[in-house]
């Protein structure tokens, strides 16, 4: 991409894991959360996907913009886990159960923190609570750095189809200078520790962090390209040390120019395609035989706050433990993030909520449309119009898009459009996020912060 379009177009905008995004929540009520959980039993989207959020980290990486804490005690962590236990059974209690499991997915800090055992007794109480489709997704993020081979070996027990492994970066100095361990292990022997289970595996990386450059992280994606993961993940580090103050530590020792991490991620596009990877989304890449790119060909491809997922798989989000966000087909629910009050109250036999935003009909049009090109990088308004049971004419208005802002991007070469269609181009689709908030209406006027794409 030319370095003036880079320039141009590296602006702050949402990365649209949902729509409104998640700096658009206000306060929200217990009472609110039971009566949209009464109302996702009659949603369009019926199947079920539960999220359990996992918040202990044995450190914390300087660039880390989740929501993780310290290591607690184990007795805490049983506390914690306990509390999940009784959430979790609150929630089933107001679920129609004839409805379908279809997704799990533990993420926060980093879930392998937990005994394997409380891990193995969560997935187990959850797929009690209905029954699930056919190969259902049951995902877990793990953080190499602590898990032995007695740990990966346990971890194959509980019934995992997918794991997804926190590499982040293959250099010593890259992951000292963030305050990350690498892996314990070698990767070729937990990827057949893994696979022997018949689970897939996939490699999340991050670029643009101090001491990368870019034939240091083409190097890291070639080592990682040799040992074939059924995935490979990479991610653009989101610098806002406003929001995340431990960021502020990088800083100190100097991050690579925005021109330096779009040549990264192309550096790693050609690597990982060159190995037989298709490019999947803004920051996947797969074997050609994976899911994602079959529904990616045929235009399928979803998206969640915990990554791409098919519509075979897409389903309501029922979230667990502290700032856990469940997407409902009409509302976005977050929890708090006290630890200490989410067990007080849980175990009074209440809902922690925090904060949340119910959509409004064109609400969900938008959010439609933004899903439909944020995964495809394409938009046919006539296929979405009708998915959604509407008129173009009212897609379109709910987007209340300037098309002039289009017909800019079109010059510029970023994309082409006419009255049915919007496409991006291959070679700008790290772009997809600008092309996206040209038809949110939230982006005409907004205080909010967010992340460049870049």
């Amino acid at each position: 991409m030319q370095p003036e379009l880079i320039q141009k177009y590296n602006r702050p905008v949402p990365r649209y894991t949902s729509y409104p995004p998640a700096n658009y929540f206000t306060a929200f009520s217990e009472s609110d959360y039971q009566r949209v959980v009464a109302a996702s039993n009659t949603a369009r989207q019926n199947q079920i996907s539960f999220y359990l959020h996992i918040p202990f980290c044995r450190h914390l990486c300087h660039y880390c913009g989740c929501n993780s804490y310290p290591a607690a005690s184990a007795d805490t962590v049983k506390d914690y886990v306990d509390a999940l236990h009784q959430e979790i059974d609150l929630v089933a209690s107001q679920i129609d159960r004839s409805r379908q499991i279809s997704q799990i997915h533990y993420g926060g800090g980093s879930p392998t923190s937990l005994p394997v055992s409380m891990i193995k007794e969560l997935n187990e109480h959850l797929l009690s609570i209905a029954p699930a489709i056919d190969r259902p997704e049951i995902a877990i993020e793990c953080h190499p750095g602590y898990l032995t081979e007695q740990d990966w070996q346990q971890l194959t027990e509980c019934g995992f189809t997918r794991y997804s492994i926190g590499m982040q970066d293959l250099k010593t100095d890259v992951l000292q200078a963030v305050n990350r361990r690498p892996s314990l292990l070698p990767m070729s022997d937990v990827l057949q520790i893994l696979r022997a289970s018949g689970a897939t595996v996939n490699f999340d990386f991050i670029y643009g962090l101090p001491l990368q450059t870019v034939d240091s992280f083409r190097h890291t994606i070639e080592q990682a390209a040799e040992l074939r993961p059924d995935r490979l993940v990479t991610f653009a580090y989101a610098h806002l040390p406003k929001l995340f103050p431990r960021q502020r530590i990088l800083d100190r020792i100097g991050l690579p120019s925005m021109e330096e991490k779009s040549a990264m991620y192309e550096a790693a596009s050609e690597v990982m395609t060159q190995a037989g990877y298709q490019r999947v989304g803004l920051d996947h890449f797969v074997l050609p035989e994976d899911e994602l790119y079959t529904a990616l060909q045929s235009g399928m491809l979803h998206r969640n706050f915990q990554g791409y997922c098919t519509r075979r798989t897409t389903a309501q989000v029922y979230a667990f433990g502290v700032t856990a966000i469940s997407q409902l087909d009409d509302a976005y629910v977050q929890n708090g993030r006290d630890i200490k009050t989410y067990i007080e109250t849980i175990n009074q036999k209440r809902f922690y909520i925090q904060r949340g935003y119910t959509l409004s009909r064109e609400q969900k049009l938008v959010r439609e449309v933004v899903e439909t090109l944020m995964c495809n990088y394409q938009l046919n308004w006539h296929q979405v119009a009708e998915r959604m049971g509407v008129t173009v004419d009212t897609l379109r208005a709910a987007c209340h898009y300037d098309e002039h802002q289009l017909q800019d991007m079109a010059a510029d070469g970023i994309l082409d459009f006419d009255d049915d269609h919007i496409a991006v181009h291959a070679d700008a689709c790290s772009l997809v996020r600008c092309v996206a908030a040209v038809l949110d209406p939230l982006m005409r006027h907004t205080d909010k912060q967010f992340s460049t794409p870049i």
